[in-house]
């Protein structure tokens, strides 16, 4: 399998029982941008159907679906 087939097993392995809470690190990171973009509207839909998510990403795209975003910079957590 390639990177991106496996980051999108990995995802279907983690939301096949519907959890409550997912923690995920760059969930994206290995995905093309139409994949991306289609993970992303899954997850916003999960958001909004009460699933919650704790995301480590570098992708801005991704944390604008996110309700509070940190940024740790030179050692320091930031709420924007």
């Amino acid at each position: 399998l390639s990177g991106g087939e496996k980051q999108r097993v990995a995802i279907a392995r983690a939301l096949i029982k519907n959890p409550r809470i997912i923690v995920a690190d760059e969930p994206t990171g290995a995905l093309d941008e139409e994949t991306r973009d289609q993970i992303l509207e899954l997850f916003k839909k999960m958001i909004k159907d009460g699933t919650q998510f704790i995301i480590v990403t570098h992708d801005d795209d991704v944390a604008k679906i996110c309700e509070k975003v940190y940024y740790l910079k030179k050692g320091v957590l930031k709420l924007t």
